[in-house]
């Protein structure tokens, strides 16, 4: 028997949520905030929609990587991807000279339940290279984006 909880995801969720992500570097070492890092994971993220998966908006610190997924879940899961997304990441470190581990085990992820909480969480996001003194405005921090225009739909 189910309990009433979990009966109640079906409404709290979307069949196809927006997911917020973030992963960190292991022991939170510098090493992301790169232009070849930042092509990598562009390299990753614009393919995605072959993995049903797709990228939207994304900022990569120095020691973490913010982004907002969403899934097509018959071609691909969220540990899944994120291993796929870790192992890219750490090969063009590897690449770089830099050695491994590259990442803490596992993520952080949530489903967002409204497209007002997909541009709240974008808001502060995009504000951490800031906070971080990395950058005077948000836009001058050239590891961010969006490669997906993602939008919650209720179904």
């Amino acid at each position: 028997m189910q309990s009433s909880r979990l009966r109640r995801l079906d409404w709290l969720f979307d069949h196809e949520p927006i997911y917020f992500l973030t992963a960190c570097t292991a022991e939170r070492r510098c090493i992301l905030a790169s232009e070849e890092i930042h092509k990598a994971f562009l390299s990753f993220a614009i393919n995605g929609d072959e993995r049903g998966a797709f990228v939207g908006r994304y900022v990569i610190m120095p020691d973490h990587i913010h982004l907002f997924v969403a899934f097509q879940p018959e071609k691909m899961t969220l540990s899944t991807w994120m291993k796929s997304l870790k192992n890219q990441i750490s090969r063009a470190l590897r690449n770089s000279g830099e050695p491994s581990p590259h990442w803490q085990r596992g993520f952080f992820d949530h489903a967002l339940r409204s497209g007002e909480s997909y541009e709240e969480k974008w808001q502060y996001v995009i504000q951490n290279p800031v906070r971080a003194r990395l950058v005077n405005k948000p836009e001058e921090w050239p590891y961010q984006g969006e490669i997906n225009a993602l939008e919650y739909r209720r179904s």
